[in-house]
C-alpha cells in the first residue's frame, strides 16, 4: 500500500521485547510513531486515559482483532480493527466519537510492516471521523503471539432520530443487506488456501458509520433493528433475532446477493455464504412502507450498490429462519454449529 506517512529511522528492524519495557524503547516507539502518526490534542496529554464531554445517550463497545494473516487482500489487521469497532457503534444508532487502540505485538515483528498497520489506522480513523485518544502497547516473547492483535473500544452519540432494538420488529417488516454477502471470509481463506480465482477477492472491510447516518437522518425509527454480521455469517445474526423476537425469518435465495466468485469459492470449499464472515455490510430490518425506499437511497451510496430486500418477518415458525430456495424448496437456517472460518477477525 501507498504509506500516508514516511517511516522514521527505528533503531531495530523488527519489534523486542524492549519495546514493551515501558522504558527508553518504548518512548521512542510511541513518541516516533504511534503518537506522531495519530495525533489530536486528546492523545497528545500522553496521561492514563482521555479526558472529555459527551453530550447525549451514549453507545460503548469494544472488540478484539486476532485475524491470520494480518495482511489480507482489500486491507489489513489495522482498517479492520478500526472499522469494526466504528461499525458495531453505528449498529447501535450511534455517531462514532472517540477510540482507544491496544497492541498485543510479538517479538520479531518487522517494524515496516508494524509501520503499515499504524498507518493503515490512521487512514481508517480519517474516513470514519473518529479520533483515537488513548491506548496501551505489551509486546509478547516470540512463539507468544501472531504478529500482533489489536483491541479497539469506541464511543458514540446515540443518533436523536434512531431507535435501534430487537423489541422494535414486527411481522411483516422487511429484511435488507446491504451489499454482496460472505465477501470477507473467502477473501481470507483465499490467501490461506492459495486459491486462485480470476480476479482477486479482496475483504470487503469499511466503515458504514456515515452510510447509517445518512439512512437514520431520513427514516429514523421506521429503521427497527441492524447488525453487521461478522463472524456466524447473515445465518447466526438473523438466528438470535428470530430467537429473541419469537418471529419467524424467511429469506429468498434468489434475492440474496453474492459475488460469482465468491459464491464458487464456497461451492468448492464446501461453505455455506449465509454463514461466511463479513466486515463491510449489514443487515437492517425496517417498516415494509419504507423498504424501497431505503433500498433506493442505500444502492445510491458507495456502501449499498448491491443492497437487496432479502426476507421478512412474521408469524409462522416462530423463533426459526427459513430459506426458500432457488428451485422453490424451503429448509431451516440453523446457528453455525462449532468454529466454520477461524480467526478470520
Amino acid at each position: 500500500m501507498q504509506l500516508s506517512c514516511p517511516m522514521p529511522k527505528f533503531d531495530f528492524d523488527v519489534i523486542t521485547l524492549g519495546h514493551g519495557s515501558g522504558g527508553l524503547l518504548t518512548h521512542k516507539l510511541l513518541q516516533s510513531g504511534v503518537f506522531d502518526v495519530l495525533k489530536n490534542e486528546l492523545l497528545d496529554q500522553q496521561h492514563d486515559g482521555a479526558s472529555f464531554e459527551l453530550n447525549g445517550k451514549v453507545a460503548f463497545s469494544t472488540d478484539s482483532y486476532v485475524i491470520t494473516p494480518a495482511f489480507f487482500p482489500g486491507g489489513n489487521i489495522g482498517e479492520l480493527a478500526i472499522y469494526g469497532t466504528v461499525n458495531d457503534l453505528a449498529m447501535c444508532g450511534a455517531i462514532p466519537q472517540y477510540l482507544s487502540l491496544a497492541f498485543i505485538i510479538e517479538e520479531g515483528l518487522p517494524m515496516t510492516e508494524f509501520w503499515e498497520i499504524l498507518s493503515s489506522i490512521k487512514e481508517a480513523a480519517q474516513k470514519a471521523n473518529i479520533r483515537i485518544v488513548t491506548g496501551d502497547t505489551k509486546v509478547v516473547e516470540k512463539g507468544k503471539g501472531d504478529k500482533i492483535f489489536i483491541n479497539t473500544s469506541g464511543i458514540g452519540i446515540i443518533h436523536p432520530k434512531a431507535n435501534i432494538h430487537h423489541k422494535n420488529i414486527e411481522a411483516g417488516d422487511k429484511v435488507i443487506i446491504s451489499g454482496n454477502i460472505a465477501t470477507h471470509g473467502i477473501a481470507i481463506m483465499s490467501v490461506r488456501k492459495g486459491l486462485e480465482f480470476e480476479t482477486t477477492i479482496e475483504s470487503d472491510t469499511a466503515n458504514l458509520n456515515h452510510t447509517v447516518e445518512k439512512l437514520i437522518d431520513r427514516f429514523g425509527h421506521a429503521i427497527k433493528f441492524m447488525r453487521d454480521p461478522t463472524r456466524g455469517g447473515v445465518a447466526s445474526v438473523l438466528n438470535e433475532i428470530a430467537e429473541l423476537t419469537q418471529l419467524g425469518f424467511e429469506l429468498d435465495q434468489k434475492a440474496i446477493p453474492v459475488d460469482e466468485q465468491v459464491e464458487g469459492a464456497c461451492e468448492m470449499l464446501g461453505l455455506d455464504p449465509l454463514y461466511v464472515a463479513n466486515e463491510g455490510l449489514f443487515l437492517a430490518v425496517v417498516k415494509a412502507e419504507i423498504a424501497d425506499e431505503f433500498l433506493s437511497l442505500l444502492r445510491n451510496d458507495e456502501n449499498g450498490t448491491n443492497a437487496a430486500i432479502i426476507g421478512e418477518a412474521g408469524t409462522e415458525h416462530p423463533g426459526k429462519v427459513l430459506l426458500k430456495s432457488r428451485i422453490g424448496g424451503r429448509r431451516v437456517v440453523n446457528y453455525l454449529t462449532g468454529e466454520q472460518l477461524p480467526r478470520i477477525c
